[in-house]
């Protein structure tokens, strides 16, 4: 007894209030001009569980009988924008969590909800929408006119311990009353006269069920069953129920009956989703219904009540036949203990059961996305921390953005098998990104996204191909004396000695181009020239600029380097990136905002980090010859799904037998990476090109996006030029096209387009980039300067 009561004067307050982190997406922030479709707001409503008042199916019954529980047989009600608005307008809303829709005109009532900086109140206001844009936000509450209202944020997941329980908690004073007598009169009548064991109560219920001939009654007390659920395995032993008897009789001895009581309706468990194990009423009427506990109607009570006896044997879901019968026998306990009358008993006894349709199995439905959130919290927090302290995390996750990714990569992986003469299975992943503020907007880590295991957009180390190219050519942008965007390159045939050996690294298309502009050398992804300036300007600062730009692991400057001979996630491609499409900052990708305790109060808060990594010189210089990928190379079939005044910039990448295809691009708002593959690393047959460009495509298209349209920042001058031999020509000439030049290094000269001047190019790498192992090949690179000069 000493024991037993020292591990309930140790655990019994810790166990029956330990509480797992919950997780939240962004809060939807409506203001006037945004864009927002009345059909995605349904969406977003429906996602936080708001309820359309104007979606009835049955009468109101008449009262119950006086004296007794009253019946508050309320509509069923379906999915949001589901049902047609009544043609008077209907109801309008009265309670937080509601709203009525009539066409684009929405009448809404919010919830309050504790944000890090402050508490969001109850509003009651109009939302009016015309086709894609919200025209019009107006308050109907006598408060003045929000200029920006902020809903409450949809909770997305929880982080658990080992046993992966879940609850919310609810306090005594606001278990509703019918719920309790009900309770206490199916499982434990005597509860406010025993001390915690009512060997009465046993023998009774052991009568009960042979008169029956089931079992109608249980033996132990609701106090016995908090035990079993806080502190004791199901081990089906004597020295388990005496453990249970006593330390039942210490719990009541030192606590009162209201807080048995309140930790019982808490702790018991009431089902599994899953790998999560659902525990108190309040969590149970969210996973079966959908709605707060004290909403539920008396037949919805009655099935929570009962399925107390066997969540599993009686579980509504996968037995409904048990879970009726099992809620009559409940409902008939109520009219025998005089709680309701007979007449409401009827009622509830032809009531459906109600069920909410249950959308995803297990602890999220995001659980790329949630992986990405625990490494990150477990910089700052303990393990112990996330799974009992009842943080609240609120994450950068849009969940339209990620619905959109999800669908895009589910939908678009068949096709792409069945365009292969022999179907392999592919595999996939999904990065959106802000590029303003490096939060990630969503997270797709498999093609089935929904499945919890490998995640391939943090975990998948493939070698990145092309898609590093553009960052071997910011490190030569930074040297204008030396390069620029019309720098004329040597593609032909090129021989290095690495190690005693010699390295032949050949184009994607097996063929030579000659000299080629560093910008068309990008837009059309040739490898000779990206190795012939990478060599030049010394690997070791590309790998440098890698690091600059967010890549946090180690390298070794070889020259495979220069053609993407780096296994990367998905992420990191991402990051890297996310240097260049911010301008030439680095901000570190983060997946959370703010972290808070369970009352709202800040407890990490999650700054946006920005440092200079490069000058936005160089990097508008490679931006726009990103641009020219998707104008006009390897990615010119984006203009098929996306408009060309977007001016979207990107790459593709291939590796060798087709084994991954890459695109990773950004627009002026959003940065986006899609990788295909196949998990045994096997030929795919396709290419960048072909693969994860239509995907991204696919992707987004269905966002609203802002083009990638930024002025030249200061230090950067543009320049009519003839964008095959870099000569520069007069303003409007036909042939030519406006290109950035660093201030001070553009062609000299200027000329009419018949006859262009004879422009000074920016003098040609001479370090050995053309050099090999033979004479001969020494005498042809001494050629080609000779020649150039002449150009000159």
């Amino acid at each position: 007894m000493l024991y037993l009561d020292a591990v309930i004067r140790s655990e019994f307050d810790a166990k029956r209030w330990a509480m797992p982190a919950k997780v939240y997406a962004r809060p939807l922030e409506l203001f006037e001009s945004m864009p927002l479709s009345a059909d995605s707001f349904a969406q977003e409503l429906g996602l936080l569980g708001y309820r359309d008042v104007n979606c009835p199916v049955d009468p109101t019954p008449a009262p119950a009988e006086s004296g007794k529980h009253p019946y508050r047989r309320k509509p069923k009600r379906r999915s949001p924008g589901s049902c047609a608005p009544p043609p008077d307008g209907g109801e309008s809303p009265t309670k937080p969590g509601s709203y009525a829709r009539q066409g684009e005109t929405f009448e809404l009532m919010t919830r309050d909800f504790a944000f890090w900086d402050g508490t969001e109140p109850v509003r009651k206001v109009r939302v009016v929408f015309a086709g894609n844009i919200l025209v019009d936000l107006a308050s109907l509450d006598e408060k003045e006119k929000p200029g920006l209202l902020r809903l409450d944020a949809p909770e997305i997941a929880g982080i658990y311990h080992s046993h992966y329980e879940d609850r919310i908690l609810l306090k005594g004073e606001n278990l509703p009353s019918i719920l309790v007598d009900t309770l206490l009169a199916v499982e434990d009548r005597a509860f406010f006269e025993h001390a915690g064991v009512n060997p009465k109560g046993i023998v009774r219920a052991l009568l009960a069920n042979l008169r029956a001939g089931r079992a109608v009654q249980g033996g132990s007390t609701l106090t016995q069953q908090l035990v079993k659920s806080l502190f004791l395995s199901n081990e089906r032993s004597m020295k388990r129920k005496i453990n249970e008897a006593l330390m039942a009789i210490l719990i009541d001895s030192r606590y009162g009956k209201d807080e048995i009581l309140e930790a019982y309706a808490n702790a018991i468990y009431l089902g599994q989703d899953g790998s999560r194990a659902i525990h108190g009423f309040g969590l149970a009427s969210q996973f079966y219904f959908g709605i707060p506990l004290e909403d539920l109607d008396l037949h919805q009570m009655a099935l929570l009540v009962g399925i107390v006896k066997g969540p599993s044997y009686f579980d509504p879901r996968k037995h409904p036949d048990r879970a009726r019968e099992r809620r009559s026998l409940v409902l008939d306990v109520m009219v025998e203990q005089n709680l309701i009358g007979a007449e409401d008993a009827a009622v509830a006894e032809e009531m459906g059961l109600d069920l909410t349709p249950k959308v995803a199995s297990g602890i999220t439905a995001y659980p790329a996305f949630l992986e990405l959130v625990q490494r990150q919290l477990r910089q700052y927090y303990k393990a112990e921390d996330l799974i009992t302290e009842g943080l609240r995390v609120f994450t950068t996750l849009d969940p339209r953005i990620q619905a959109r990714a999800e669908n895009t990569l589910e939908t678009s992986l068949s096709p792409l098998e069945r365009s292969q003469p022999r179907a392999r299975p592919l595999q996939g992943a999904a990065i959106i990104v802000d590029t303003p503020s490096g939060e990630v907007l969503a997270l797709v880590g498999d093609r089935e996204p929904k499945a919890i295991g490998f995640n391939r957009a943090l975990d998948a180390k493939r070698l990145a191909a092309s898609l590093l190219k553009p960052v071997v050519y910011l490190a030569a942008l930074e040297q204008p004396e030396r390069y620029s965007l019309t720098t004329l390159i040597n593609d032909s045939p090129l021989v290095h000695n690495v190690g005693g050996r010699r390295w032949r690294p050949a184009n994607y298309d097996r063929r030579y181009h000659g000299r080629v502009t560093l910008r068309d050398a990008l837009a059309r992804s040739y490898n000779i020239p990206a190795v012939r300036v990478g060599l030049d300007i010394d690997v070791i600062n590309v790998v440098k600029m890698l690091g600059r730009l967010g890549f946090d692991r180690d390298l070794k400057p070889y020259p495979s380097l220069l053609l993407g001979g780096v296994s990367m996630s998905p992420f990191e491609i991402a990051q890297v990136y996310e240097g260049i499409a911010s301008g030439g900052f680095r901000i570190p990708l983060r997946a959370i905002r703010e972290v808070t305790n369970a009352t709202g109060q800040s407890l990490q808060h999650y700054a946006l980090e920005v440092d200079k990594a490069v000058d936005p010189g160089p990097v508008y210089l490679v931006t726009n010859a990103m641009q020219q990928v998707v104008k006009a190379g390897t990615a010119s079939a984006m203009k098929s799904k996306i408009s060309p005044d977007l001016k979207i910039a990107g790459k593709t990448g291939t590796t060798d037998d087709y084994r991954d295809s890459w695109f990773a691009g950004f627009s002026g708002d959003r940065l986006a990476v899609v990788w295909l593959g196949r998990d045994d690393n096997r030929p795919t047959g396709l290419s960048g090109g072909s693969g994860a460009l239509r995907v991204w495509m696919n992707l987004m298209a269905g966002l609203k996006l802002e083009p990638l349209d930024t002025p030249p920042p200061p230090g950067v001058e543009e320049y009519w030029v003839n964008p095959r031999s870099g000569l520069r020509l007069g303003e409007g000439c036909r042939s030519g096209q406006r290109i950035p030049f660093l201030a001070g290094f553009a062609p000299q000269g200027g000329g009419s387009c018949g006859s262009p001047p004879v422009a000074r190019q920016v003098k040609r790498p001479t370090r050995s980039t053309a050099a090999s192992s033979s004479g001969a090949k020494k005498q042809r690179g001494e050629m080609n300067d000779f020649f150039e000069r002449l150009m000159e």
